[in-house]
């Protein structure tokens, strides 16, 4: 039987698109109104996201990026929710960018939930009105005398059924309703379920494709010679042994890189070993050394320039005050390190542009790729694959590009391949920074002035709405970019990754300092907020106190652990949402630490998927603890001196310690996840630290500081 294919008229459509953007390909099959066996029947789309076939299939589209964070799961369970399917019939697939259809088609600022989750509610709502009303036109009955119940609809006083493979073609053909509403909080049976990630079979497995296992017909695989050092500038190359090389098919010269193209990706990157590049340095080939040294110079000086942010007035504080304390912090350059290196599919043709693999932003990259390959933006099309990792870096859109000019130059489709010393050598990095911290106490243990200023190789090393603004009569910030030849990108939680260490950091340092237990000079701080609120307050004083409170009490704070175990803590408010964290540390009898064990405490509104929240906050945690303790990425002379992971430390599966993680029952709606579990762990493990030896640690990574086993 052929399958046809009937889609609503376009006004409808973009009626209930407007209630759907961000996106999902959902599928569920409907056993109570189909066999196994059934073949496929007439598809009909009720909206932009929801297609029934008549046989009882119905699928969804989304269109959300999936880089681990869970949204192919949780985005799917919104409609299904309202929908109301049962989830053990659900399938899920993925959407190409399509801006006609959907919007935000982005994977960052752990917005997919918290900016779908009307939208997503009310499109799964408003089809199974149309479901209802196609019934009850059936039976010539009142909608409001029917229900629905796993995929049928079922009218109360007669009992009857309809699966809604049944129904999908009469609903088609009704007007679509209009502010539908969803169900309330009490009647939810899906949202809020422990649900395992749709994916999980088919990656366990090994059949799930990422877009680096992408294979085509009369595709060539691609591999680029770039920079050894930032700044540098391609002279002249010789090819001579690399075409020689068995599966090197040519070799390109792509703007400031040499591109060596083939039949595999082991000889494309063998041949790329066999280039003899000749490079001139620019005018700002600088060293790790060069950075910190400007660096410190620039935060030791009065700030230039407004501030970000100023309340009351810093410096009659200081001279006012009975203590005032000082300290600086500095964030190295780190890699992203994504499992499955950068990589792009690209067909590049007179009538179109294919590009197909793993990025974050799709809308942003075909503008760019049509207009650098002067092709209309409309004849580009893009499809996400699921990627092995994003955590900012594929919010970039450099290898996409590099993968269109290889295959508009060669004539070919490429999938271009990055090694792990393309990936770990050619940034785009997390900004380095440093931070000077100055604050300052009345006679009554109260904190009356606080002051930020920094400098980074990023636009804004700051967050001027960051705890504790808000809560301090005298408040200023300030911030400023230093220019280099450095990529640097948002990296997992942008600048909240090291801002709540330094932060976080130097507020326990303060309450050590005036005799004050950490958790209680918080839990005061947060009071000012809440009662003297002074300028802006970006956060909620008692939200973020509750966390703190269920943190210490999870890890029993100030109750006596035993004489070799010491604990400390850390919160952070980012992406609206509020995490507290308390490491424990024991102390061996060699003197060195030992990180055992996390206690978290999250307020992210309303939990979609459980096991995904618990899953992407327990990964937050470790790459917190992990990217605080390990590794750094130096460069000398604008050449990275880290390039694969014998020189570049990762956290081993062996140093993880015990997490327990607890979320805040409520009925806000939900806010971001994705990353704010990340900023409190250094924070948390370096306070602990301090509580353990009585030393300090203001700079990344720990383990240079020779405290840890």
């Amino acid at each position: 039987m052929n399958t046809q294919q009937h889609t609503v008229s376009r006004r409808d459509f973009i009626r209930i698109s407007a209630f759907a953007g961000g996106g999902l390909v959902l599928g569920f099959k409907l056993f109570s109104s189909c066999g196994p066996q059934q073949e496929a029947g007439v598809i009909y789309e009720l909206n932009a996201f929801v297609k029934i076939d008549t046989n009882g299939e119905v699928t969804l589209m989304n269109p959300n990026p999936e880089i681990g964070q869970g949204v192919k799961t949780a985005l799917p369970m919104l409609v299904a929710e309202e929908l109301d399917v049962d989830w053990q019939d659900v399938k899920v697939e993925q959407a190409g960018l399509d801006t006609g259809k959907y919007r935000r088609q982005i994977a960052g600022g752990s917005g997919s939930v918290r900016d779908s989750w009307e939208s997503f509610r009310k499109a799964g709502a408003t089809a199974r009105q149309m479901l209802i009303n196609a019934a009850a036109a059936t039976w010539d009955v009142a909608p409001g005398d029917c229900t629905t119940e796993k995929g049928q609809v079922i009218h109360h006083d007669s009992g009857r059924k309809l699966g809604y493979g049944e129904l999908v073609e009469r609903a088609a053909t009704l007007e679509v309703p209009e502010d539908v509403p969803v169900k309330p909080i009490a009647s939810f049976a899906i949202i809020g379920q422990w649900i395992p990630n749709v994916d999980n079979s088919a990656i366990v497995t090994g059949q799930y494709k990422y877009g680096i296992d992408t294979k085509r017909e009369g595709m060539r695989y691609a591999a680029l010679v770039r920079p050894p050092a930032f700044g540098q500038t391609l002279k002249a190359y010789d090819d001579t042994e690399t075409l020689q090389q068995q599966g090197v098919e040519r070799v390109l010269r792509i703007d400031n890189k040499i591109a060596v193209l083939g039949r595999s990706t082991w000889e494309v990157m063998q041949g790329a070993k066999k280039i003899k590049a000749e490079w001139e340095d620019g005018e700002q080939m600088e060293s790790t050394a060069d950075y910190q040294r400007k660096f410190r110079e620039i935060v030791a000086r009065r700030p230039a320039g407004d501030p970000q942010r100023k309340d009351g007035d810093v410096q009659q504080a200081y001279n006012n005050a009975a203590k005032v304390f000082e300290a600086v912090y500095e964030a190295p350059f780190l890699a992203h390190n994504t499992m499955e290196p950068m990589n792009f599919y690209a067909d590049v043709r007179a009538d179109g542009v294919e590009l197909y693999g793993p990025i974050q932003t799709p809308e942003r990259t075909r503008a760019t790729v049509a207009k650098l390959v002067d092709v209309p933006e409309e004849k580009v099309t893009v499809m996400m694959t699921r990627m092995g990792g994003g955590f900012g870096r594929r919010l970039m859109s450099d290898f996409v590009e590099e993968a269109a000019l290889v295959s508009k130059t060669a004539g070919v489709p490429v999938n271009l391949i990055w090694s792990r010393e393309d990936d770990m050598g050619g940034g785009y990095y997390r900004p380095m920074c440093t931070y000077r911290y100055k604050a300052a106490v009345d006679a009554d243990g109260r904190l009356i002035a606080w002051q930020h200023q920094s400098v980074g190789t990023t636009g804004n090393p700051a967050r001027a709405g960051s705890f504790p603004a808000g809560a301090v009569p005298n408040l200023q910030v300030d911030a400023q970019e230093y220019k280099t030849p450095v990529t640097t990108a948002p990296w997992r939680g942008p600048i909240h990754n090291f801002i709540a260490f330094s932060e976080q950091s130097f507020f326990d340092e303060v309450a050590h300092a005036i005799g004050k237990d950490p958790v209680t000079f918080r839990l005061e701080v947060l009071e000012q907020a809440k009662q003297q609120p002074a300028g802006e307050l970006e956060y909620d004083p008692d939200r973020f106190a509750g966390v703190i409170k269920k943190a210490a009490a999870m890890a029993g704070w100030g109750t006596p652990k035993g004489p070799n175990i010491f604990q400390g803590v850390a919160a952070q408010y980012s992406f609206n949402s509020y995490v507290a964290q308390v490491a424990e540390v024991e102390k061996r009898d060699d003197g060195k630490l030992k990180i055992k064990r996390i206690y978290c405490a999250v307020d992210c509104g309303i939990v979609v998927n459980k096991s995904g929240a618990e899953n992407v906050v327990e990964g937050g945690i470790i790459d917190g603890i992990g990217h605080a303790m390990y590794p750094e990425l130096t460069l000398t002379r604008g050449k990275p001196d880290q390039l694969n992971f014998n020189t570049y430390r990762m956290i081993r599966m062996a140093e993880v310690p015990e997490i327990e993680i607890q979320f805040i029952e409520s009925d806000i709606d939900p806010t971001g996840l994705g990353e704010p579990g990340l900023p409190p762990a250094g924070p948390a493990v370096a306070n602990a630290a301090y509580a353990a030896t009585g030393v300090r640690l203001r700079t990344q990574p720990f383990v240079k500081s020779g405290l840890f086993a």
